[in-house]
């Protein structure tokens, strides 16, 4: 069987990327683009290394350009797709790449957000280990509205998941310093974006807990492990086009070794096929995820600080964002769960 497969916000690098991916998918058919104020251009003159979709041309984004799809991609602004995948029919599968629908307490979107609470949707993180039992990826089988985690948030939860549902680390005392590629902030002009501005340069922003990831993250590691948590989140702008780069941080616990750290991650993630485990020695690097699905965590002890390191590596666009769409849809249809979603990366 084929679906059918509309994506709305295809002109963003993160619409490109979904297209890029969903191009080399044998049960989907791109059949419709949208975009907002380059609507009517062809789509390859927006996207030129999209060789593949010839004369496709981007619609307005409307719920009638959407409908009647069996799948909808959503790549839109954050606050956008709320009152638009409202329209949408119940049985067709929507996988929002925004903010909209990923947070499950509304006073944490008010507290980082503008707008109205669009409510939660299950989320798209099939990896993440949960406090019960299991990982999210049950709760994807069978979804219809479907809400992709942040870039940022999808480097910091599955380098920490597993220590705090294990009880490895303190819930309280939590820091994670991330080096991110400008394209995470997305496809529109602005003078900190320049490459004057940005190259020979790094730039934290939205630090001192002001980041809309914030919430995210704790309320991962709240599903993880049944307790919140206390989190310093700070991003920092380096000059590489994508890819993050996120260092973790915490309060090892009492009587815990690196043998016991090694047996939880390797019961964590295994069987993954898209998170690799590096061994000793061995420092993720974002060259070498580039335009993969794949994560590379590696990790050790401070025996000085009495702290716990997670390094974790991933591509923004990717594993960040439109790897984990089209990952979540795949196991959403019943289909493989690696279908159309590159191991390999890119190089140099």
């Amino acid at each position: 069987m084929t679906f059918s497969v509309a994506v709305a916000g295809a002109s963003g690098y993160g619409g490109g990327e979904l297209l890029r991916l969903l191009a080399t998918h044998s049960e989907f058919e791109v059949r419709t683009v949208t975009a907002h104020s380059q609507a009517g251009e062809r789509l390859r003159t927006v996207h030129p290394h999209l060789a593949s979709y010839g004369d496709l041309t981007l619609e307005q984004t409307t719920a009638e350009a959407l409908a009647g799809h069996d799948v909808v991609f959503l790549a839109l602004p954050h606050g956008k797709s709320g009152a638009l995948t409202a329209q949408l029919p119940a049985d067709t599968l929507v996988v929002d790449a925004a903010a909209d629908h990923r947070l499950e307490r509304e006073q944490d979107w008010t507290d980082y957000y503008p707008g109205d609470w669009a409510g939660s949707w299950t989320y798209g993180m099939p990896e993440l280990v949960l406090q019960e039992g299991g990982k999210q990826r049950q709760n994807l089988v069978e979804a219809r509205r479907i809400a992709v985690p942040g870039c940022n948030v999808t480097a910091v939860t599955l380098a920490l998941a597993p220590a705090i549902r294990a009880g490895l680390i303190a819930a309280d005392e939590i820091s994670t310093v991330l080096a991110v590629g400008p394209s995470g902030a997305g496809k529109k002009a602005s003078v900190g974006m320049l490459a004057s501005e940005l190259l020979g340069n790094a730039v934290p922003y939205n630090a001192y807990g002001g980041h809309r990831h914030n919430p995210e993250i704790r309320q991962n590691l709240r599903n993880a492990s049944g307790h919140d948590t206390r989190l310093s989140f700070t991003p920092v702008l380096v000059p590489m086009p994508r890819g993050i780069l996120a260092t973790c941080t915490a309060s090892l616990s009492e009587g815990v070794d690196l043998a016991q750290v090694r047996e939880v991650y390797a019961e964590a993630y295994g069987d993954e096929p898209f998170i690799e485990l590096l061994e000793d020695g061995r420092y993720p690097r974002t060259a070498d995820v580039t335009g993969s699905n794949r994560t590379q965590i590696a990790f050790g002890i401070d025996e000085r600080a009495g702290r716990l390191i997670v390094l974790s590596a991933l591509d923004n666009l990717g594993k960040g964002t439109a790897g984990a769409a089209v990952q979540s849809a795949n196991i959403a249809l019943g289909l493989e769960e690696s279908h159309s979603l590159p191991i390999n990366g890119v190089a140099p």
